[in-house]
């Protein structure tokens, strides 16, 4: 690739201001199948600080910017329009400080959009002797947190959140958390696109919060798909197609550090609108979750909402135990909002949790324990309970009782059951708390997969992970009626919600007759299709998620 650089663009070392030195590297995009290409230059000792400068040269293409030092991952901006600078106690947004070695350092040059052809990019490299950047006291090495406590309860949340260290985004930890707070959230996920410099900021941000937690993450950003590192806090490499760089190699990655492995927005196909946002990798084996939500129904979500939920619901039909989160994908702290944009917190997700901790929070995903508020935290609560305790999200029993409690629900809302995907009769909800409860008969082979929804409007605003029925071998074969759906009234047992939580118990109402399977998970209420109305993103966003 050296060669390459010397024989399609110019590298040539110039003095600049003093205690600086200058290397321009002009250059030609390279043809050919892979995303990223990396221009190399060298790196004297005594050098302390290095800043690039880089340009695309094209109003029309695209390209991405990151940095390799001689051992690695040194800094992802992506998009990034400001210089890279990296020194010893202090860098720019996207990138590490820390020492800088001597020898050959890389800018690595992601192909995000080739319109024009051929294609050029431009790029300054100065090296310094003396830093230009302050020292930045804030940042320290990330530390595992212990978390905020609280005891076993459902946490409210957001999973898709950036910070100003995703190049496309603004805000500062402190301002995220302060609306996080307002709306009544727990946690939020800062989820930067392939970096996770924020990590170093979590620190000094956390210890100004008693009762927000900073979930740490990252944003997978790929150019066909990105996914959701939840709980990462070690770098893994994102330039799919490189040597030995693959889907199936970045998710068994993070599981290796703990983190789990989700889809982000996987049914937002808008093309250059929006690069690489529509899952269209592999689909891993480690994959833990879906974000069934992105954004609001009253904004982004009331597009893009059905489709994710059909995406989630038809690997779960192949038999992955995947659980159901959602996401904002709030830039800007609620800030100068566009006509798609949602506030952190739109959607909200709710996980049934032993503590406010990441450790915590991690394990209720494991375990499906989770439910999608997909307009807000004032969406009505849903809990999907069992007679019989699950371990995780699976019952092994001939049959079971499920109950499905909702609060907080609006005059006219109803709740229904839905099993492997197919929609039973809604059933108006007429108390709060209302319980509603279905009988269920187990398989006589594989697995049956349960989930509740609250309908509000005609459309679902409130939906639960499954729980999956699989039939108890140690009991006699048995062979039931189609499920019945109806108010348990007579029931005062206490069930166990989704993933085993401690359940509420039925309310004293009237009796419901009895519905059949019937009708499928998109038989109420659609919501407008999403790519000519969402095209409109290109007036208000570059190309970032």
């Amino acid at each position: 690739m050296r060669l390459l650089t010397l024989l399609c663009g110019s590298l040539l070392a110039t003095p600049a201001l003093a205690g600086e030195t200058k290397i321009v590297l002009d250059g030609a995009v390279p043809d050919g199948d892979l995303d990223h290409f990396f221009v190399p230059f060298d790196v004297p000792p005594g050098t302390v600080e290095i800043e690039v400068q880089h340009d695309d040269l094209s109003d029309a293409n695209i390209l991405d910017w990151g940095l390799n030092d001689p051992a690695g991952f040194r800094g992802w901006g992506g998009g990034n329009s400001e210089p890279a600078v990296v020194g010893l106690a202090a860098a720019s947004r996207s990138y590490v400080a820390g020492p800088i070695a001597a020898g050959e350092w890389r800018v690595v040059v992601g192909k995000a959009k080739l319109v024009e052809t051929p294609a050029s990019y431009a790029l300054t490299v100065i090296l310094r002797d003396a830093p230009s950047l302050a020292p930045q006291p804030e940042r320290a090495a990330y530390q595992p947190f212990a978390g905020l406590g609280g005891g076993p309860r459902w946490y409210a949340g957001d999973f898709h959140v950036h910070s100003r260290e995703s190049g496309d985004a603004k805000p500062p930890l402190a301002e995220i958390a302060a609306l996080a707070r307002s709306r009544g959230l727990d946690f939020v996920e800062i989820s930067d696109h392939n970096t996770l410099t924020q990590l170093e900021f979590f620190a000094a941000a956390q210890a100004e919060q008693s009762e927000l937690l900073f979930v740490p993450g990252s944003e997978f950003t790929t150019y066909a798909g990105h996914a959701n590192a939840i709980g990462a806090t070690a770098w893994v490499d994102h330039k799919i197609g490189q040597p030995g760089v693959t889907i199936a190699a970045a998710a068994a990655a993070y599981a290796a550090q703990g983190a789990l492995f989700s889809i982000n927005h996987p049914a937002l196909d808008l093309g250059d609108v929006c690069i690489g946002c529509a899952w269209k990798h592999e689909i891993p084996a480690e994959l833990a979750a879906v974000e069934v939500a992105t954004g609001g129904l009253d904004k982004a979500g009331k597009y893009l909402t059905d489709d994710s939920i059909a995406f989630w619901d038809k690997l779960c039909g192949e038999g992955r135990h995947l659980a159901a989160i959602g996401g904002s994908d709030d830039h800007r702290a609620g800030k100068d909002l566009g006509a798609f944009d949602s506030p952190v917190g739109d959607p909200t997700t709710m996980i049934y949790a032993d503590e406010l901790s990441t450790p915590a929070l991690l394990a209720g995903i494991a375990a499906g324990r989770t439910v999608v508020k997909l307009q807000g935290p004032g969406d009505p609560m849903l809990e999907l309970a069992a007679d019989v305790s699950p371990i995780g999200d699976t019952i092994t029993a001939d049959a079971v009782t499920l109950q499905a409690t909702v609060t907080g629900a609006p005059g006219g809302s109803s709740v229904r059951f839905l099993r492997n995907g197919q929609g039973m009769p809604p059933i108006p909800i007429d108390d709060d708390p209302f319980v509603a409860s279905v009988q269920a008969t187990a398989p006589a082979t594989g697995e049956d997969r349960w989930r509740a929804e609250v309908i509000v409007e005609g459309a679902p605003r409130t939906i639960t992970s499954h729980l999956w029925l699989r039939d108890d071998p140690s009991s006699a074969p048995t062979t039931g009626p189609e499920p019945t759906t109806g108010l348990d009234a007579s029931s005062g047992s206490t069930a166990a919600p989704t993933g085993g939580a401690p359940g509420s118990s039925s309310s004293g109402s009237p009796e419901e007759t009895p519905g059949e399977t019937g009708g499928c998970a998109c038989d109420l209420k659609k919501r407008p299709s999403a790519p000519m109305l969402l095209a409109l993103l290109v007036l208000i966003r570059r190309r970032r998620d």
